[in-house]
């Protein structure tokens, strides 16, 4: 080892500049990581392959400037020197632990050398070279080293942007070639035409920096420094800018929990007004803010807006004065992929100097617009493009960006749902063949069979235990069966939860674990689902389907026959065979009486299949007693009961959809819930008590108390009283509150009670208070998610652990959790965020079909574009509805922007007049020359549905008034799911027409249109699951929603 020393020039926090020398020591050994090495260097982990042609070292500056080209998968043999890793630091902790990312991921053929550590490839800086030159200089040592370190076995490419660099060393060192980034991409990936356009993109941005403006658009962020010393000394107050959808020019807010525990006046979050005060913040970044003084606080707009971007200052009513505040610095940019629209180019539109610079639209509008330089604005007009930012000066008013691909013209459905995934983070790439190639075969010619060590090993069902299924109909991924049986001349009960044993095909850390915990779930869209697993598991070998042997995980529990008193409780790996694999309506109509035919039983002799069904029967008649009772001790706790409505696919023989039916509220359906959750609280018990502070559980906090303030308003008005004090006053309150002359009012307001709660959260019992583990929701002391390893990696994760728990328990492992508490709180991050982007997309998705629906339909002459809907809440220019026929809600204006007020006949007919309106707490008034009209809440009246298109963002329903009273259509009425599941079996008609038409104009897809598309096939699941959520909540509501169930 030798001693040596670095100079470092850094600044203080006052501005001064500081000279500090450090002890640097370099070694001769340090890792490699290549399998070429011939030096026995330590190489752990992860290793570069020796079949390439070349490893690639890239220069600072490309790291810095290119690490988005560098992140294709096609890329392989990438050596990341330490010059480079450090250059990349001083760019922003944000794009530093990415390149850590990169490094450890290993479907990603890349490795970190420390170069600066390594005696035969350090340089030390010379005196009077630029920063620039002596980083490129250690990069090409470095390289020259590689090749010298491995014999010659491998060549090595350098990449830079610096033409001196490659003029000075491109002929100094055979086997070493120094290029640039373009002839690299030009000369080794010409196919690889992403790369190609990306680095057209960001290299014209890197070369059109913006020079020209010098007048300050907005005040200068604050040093890093002050910002912390400010927020610990009270003077700033830290959290997430939020802004506001609706009023996305004016309105955002500062959300942090921290602020309800430091300052009652600062619970409900402060405001930032104009963009202005914003100061170059986008929506997520993490920011410090300054209040202003109270004289210039001011209330939220209670308005609704009419068109997005039409924010009038001063119009309308604010609620009570707020915090108002101003953002002084950003502690971190929460920058990630936005979809643009590159507008049709025209006068409009100033190009100042370039033309080839462009003002794109986000899709999102809450994100401001961004200034794109491309050679392609022509072509690109009216396209959706995925795009990133780069930087926003203090001299500008929009941030800069590059392209980074093209995703489609916009309208299109394939474009639109492709925005949808891109716009909440969404990359579901097919499964690579590595991946496939960690998975079982099961052919025909190679048959999947049971091991005769897991024979030995588990527990086996297959001859002593009844096992069924419950499932929708047709459903291939079943990841659950269940068992009852008498024991000890009925004294007993035995009752049984089986599920999918995942984890032992799925080993930790192999690369179908790592891209299974990057999805975190499967993404349900309205036409189609991305699974999490392979197909080969999802659908088949962790698939219990029936009469086929399968590796399970279960809890069974034995229960006293009276009372129904648990005894005892067993834990462990089980082989089953599910003898009936049934679906929710025939397991009812068994326990109806009704007759069914159950195709386990057709092909068997009467007598034989008399018996068999008998039995069958009385294990779901047992089943079901057991449930009423787990259902009773959780109601007598005050588990809640909130509104849900849930469709399920109808498929035909190619799995195509025919129709969306409503799922149709059977007991069973409440059977077969209440012993999921009875087994996913008692494994929460498992794991936490072996494991206390590194299990996976999943907590529901009680909501805060304020969100419950519409509903005790809205249901004062109706004259109940909702009691919010704890889940059991809620849960029986909203029993009561039935009116028998309007059942949707009931429902109404149990969709308000879902809006106010809390979001369901997992989290690592190290990371919180035991008294923090409780689920408001269903009235549990402890709970987790066991039950669904095929379509959430959380179960995956509770597996293990309660594998983890059992060996401990046997004394066949160390007495230590499979993950710290640390790596589990930031796997539950994980989880939760990609649990909040999967329902954020299928609300969006479920969206769009509302919107084909009624896009391809006259609203003047289609009477299907005519609804009853009920008023749920008052505005100051108008009323929220819901129309429960289309599970659809929104606005309705009584004040239209010219000034007019909606007038209503004797005959209850609307129309537009000169008047005035009034806001009443439960109603709104409109005064015109023809009389006054009321709205007032649970008014039932009927509206004309259109869609309201723009080329740059979402479509979105448009409803308008025609009568105050409620529609009397001239078709027969129907349950309002059945409406519902009409709309969308029109909607997927419409998309399947539409689909085939495209497929007839263009016989193949492009490469970006397959980049998303990993199964046509739509989802077994119910399709459109939470459409309730999409009808009363917007997207700023909705990532607060409680997911109380499963």
């Amino acid at each position: 080892m030798i001693k040596t020393e670095k100079i470092l020039h850094l600044k203080s926090c006052r501005g001064r500049k500081v000279r500090v020398v450090r002890e640097h020591y370099l070694r001769e050994r340090v890792p490699c990581f290549s399998c070429l090495c011939q030096a026995d260097c330590a190489n752990d982990g992860k290793v570069l392959p020796g079949d390439l042609t070349h490893y690639v070292v890239p220069d600072a500056q490309v790291v810095v400037g290119y690490l988005e080209i560098l992140e294709f998968r096609e890329l392989q043999g990438v050596v990341f020197t330490q010059t480079a890793c450090q250059a990349l630091h001083s760019k922003g902790r944000r794009y530093y632990n990415r390149l850590r990312s990169l490094v450890k991921d290993p479907r990603h053929d890349c490795v970190l050398f420390a170069n600066e550590f390594q005696e035969y490839s350090y340089c030390p800086r010379e005196k009077g070279e630029s920063q620039e030159k002596w980083q490129t200089r250690c990069v090409y040592s470095a390289a020259v080293w590689y090749y010298n370190h491995l014999a010659g076995m491998m060549n090595v490419v350098m990449i830079t942007d610096d033409e001196d660099a490659v003029a000075g060393f491109s002929s100094l060192n055979s086997g070493v070639y120094v290029i640039t980034v373009q002839d690299y991409l030009k000369n080794f990936w010409p196919e690889l035409q992403a790369a190609h356009e990306l680095y057209s993109s960001i290299s014209q941005t890197l070369q059109e920096k913006e020079g020209e403006d010098t007048q300050r658009e907005f005040a200068e962020h604050l040093p890093a420094e002050v910002l912390e010393a400010g927020i610990k000394s009270g003077r700033y107050i830290q959290g997430t800018l939020t802004v506001s959808k609706h009023r996305a020019q004016n309105e955002a807010f500062i959300m942090n929990e921290g602020l309800t525990n430091k300052s009652t006046e600062l619970s409900g979050g402060v405001l930032v007004y104009g963009g202005k005060n914003r100061n170059r913040a986008v929506h997520g970044d993490t920011v410090a803010v300054e209040l202003l003084p109270k004289s210039e606080w001011r209330g939220k707009v209670t308005a609704l807006t009419e068109g997005q971007g039409d924010e009038k200052n001063g119009e309308g009513g604010e609620t009570k004065a707020m915090p108002t505040g101003r953002v002084v610095g950003v502690l971190q940019r929460n920058w990630r992929d936005y979809v643009v629209t590159f507008p049709t180019r025209d006068g409009a539109q100033s190009q100042s100097r370039n033309s080839q610079r462009i003002l794109a639209v986000p899709w999102d509008r809450r994100i401001p617009k961004i200034r794109i330089s491309t050679q392609q604005a022509d072509a690109l007009q009216d396209h959706r493009v995925v795009v990133r930012i780069d930087s926003w000066e203090s001299t500008s008013l929009y941030p800069n960006g590059h392209s980074v691909r093209v995703l489609g013209p916009a309208g299109e459905l394939e474009t639109e749902v492709q925005t949808v995934l891109v716009e909440n983070c969404i990359h579901v790439p097919p499964f690579s063949d590595a991946q496939l190639r960690e998975m079982p075969v099961n052919s025909p010619e190679r048959p999947w069979k049971v091991e005769p060590a897991q024979v030995a090993e588990r527990r086996d069902l297959r001859e002593t235990h009844l096992v069924f299924s419950i499932d929708p109909r047709g459903c291939e991924d079943v990841d659950d069966t269940l068992s009852v049986r008498s024991l000890a001349d009925g004294k007993l009960l035995e009752l049984g939860v089986h599920i999918a044993d995942v984890t032992h095909f799925v080993t930790e850390g192999s690369l179908t674990d790592l891209e299974a915990r990057s999805r975190a779930t499967t993404y349900y869209l309205a036409d189609r689902r991305y699974d999490m697993l392979p197909a080969v598991l999802s659908a088949d070998l962790c698939s219990l389907l029936g009469g086929v042997d399968r590796y399970a995980m279960s809890v069974m529990w034995e229960l006293d026959a009276e009372t129904l008193a648990v005894c005892a409780v067993w834990y462990g790996r089980t082989l089953i065979r599910s003898s009936y694999q049934l679906h929710y309506e025939l397991a009812q109509a068994l326990l109806d009486g009704e007759e069914a035919e159950v195709p386990e039983l057709a092909q068997l002799e009467p007598e034989q299949r008399d018996g068999k069904l008998a039995g069958l029967i009385q294990a779901l008649q047992t089943l079901t007693r057991v449930a009423r009772h787990l259902r009773a001790q959780r109601d007598r706790g005050g588990a809640l009961e909130l509104e849900g409505v849930e469709v399920r696919a109808q498929l035909d023989e190619d799995r195509n959809i025919t129709a969306l039916v409503p799922r149709q509220p059977l007991e069973v359906h409440e059977t077969v819930a209440e012993c999921m959750i009875y087994a996913n609280h008692w494994v929460a018990r498992k794991i936490q008590e072996a494991f206390p502070y590194q299990a996976l559980l999943r907590r529901h906090p009680p909501p805060r108390q304020e969100l419950f303030g519409q509903l005790v308003d809205t249901a004062k008005a109706r004259g109940f009283t909702v009691d919010t004090r704890t889940n059991k006053a809620l849960a029986d309150s909203l029993d009561r509150a039935v009116d028998p002359r309007d059942l949707l009012v009931n429902r109404l307001l149990r969709i308000m009670a879902t809006q106010a709660m809390s979001q369901a959260l997992y989290f690592s019992t190290g990371a919180e208070p035991q008294d923090q583990y409780y689920h408001y929701g269903l009235a549990l002391d402890r709970y987790t998610h066991f039950t669904s390893p095929i379509r959430r990696y959380a179960d995956i994760v509770v597996h293990r652990l309660l594998t983890a728990a059992l060996e401990v328990e046997r004394g066949a492992g160390p007495a230590k959790a499979p993950a710290n508490n640390k790596e589990v709180e930031e796997m539950a991050q994980h989880i939760n965020n990609k649990n909040r982007a999967a329902q954020r997309a299928q609300n969006l998705s479920t969206g769009l079909f509302q919107c084909l629906y009624f896009k391809e339909r006259d609203p003047r002459t289609d009477p299907r574009c005519v609804a009853d809907a009920v008023v749920y809440s008052i505005r100051d220019n108008g009323v929220l509805v819901f129309v429960s026929e289309y599970g659809v809600k929104g606005p309705v204006y009584v004040k239209n922007k010219e000034g007019q007020v909606v007038s209503a006949a004797p005959d209850g007919s609307c129309e537009w007049q000169s008047g005035s309106v009034q806001r009443y707490a439960d109603r709104i008034t409109t005064t015109s020359a023809c009389g006054t009209s009321t709205f007032s809440l649970f008014d039932h009246i009927t509206v004309c549905i259109s869609v309201h298109s723009t080329s740059c963002h979402a479509d979105t329903l448009n409803m308008e008034v025609i009568r105050n009273k409620p529609h009397r259509s001239t078709e027969p009425q129907q349950p309002p799911s059945q409406g519902c599941s009409r709309l969308v079996q029109e909607v997927v008609r419409l998309a399947e027409e539409a689909q085939q038409q495209q497929a007839a104009q263009r016989p193949k897809l492009s490469r970006e249109e397959k980049e998303f598309r990993q199964s046509k096939a739509p989802n077994l699941y119910s399709l459109l699951e939470e459409v309730r959520e999409l009808a009363l909540m917007d997207l700023e509501t909705a990532s607060r929603v409680c997911a109380t169930t499963a």
